[in-house]
């Protein structure tokens, strides 16, 4: 009962997580519009364009992820006489957590990325 709530909670928080990931790419992407759009005039090809947006969702993630993994190993330190028999700075857990996260990153700033890579330059650069 109480491993299937923390699994519960555990999903909610990776759904936050996903959708607090792509708004803020897809915020991004956004207002950087014209920017992507002079990018591709000048020659940038659309995988490029997909690529950085990627890479900024990943960025961000990826200082969530420190910060996070952080206050875990502080906060463990006072769980610790709660566990029993669980090292709580076990890196095989702390390891597939955070691959688990950085996936969830890369599925929520796909949809974003592949909406800069469609930008069409010239509509980009008149919206101006």
């Amino acid at each position: 009962m109480g491993g299937d709530l923390l699994l519960a909670f555990a999903a909610i928080a990776l759904a936050l997580a996903a959708a607090g990931i792509y708004g803020v790419t897809a915020h991004l992407v956004s207002q950087r519009t014209a920017e992507i759009g002079i990018r591709m005039s000048l020659g940038a090809t659309p995988g490029a364009v997909m690529r950085r947006i990627l890479a900024e969702g990943l960025v961000h993630a990826g200082a969530g992820l420190a910060v996070g993994l952080a206050l875990a190993l502080g906060a463990m330190r006072g769980l610790r006489g709660l566990l029993f028999g669980i090292d709580p700075s076990d890196p095989l857990t702390l390891g597939a957590v955070a691959a688990l996260v950085l996936g969830v990153a890369v599925v929520a700033s796909a949809a974003p990325a592949r909406r800069a890579m469609r930008v069409d330059p010239a509509n980009a650069l008149r919206a101006e």
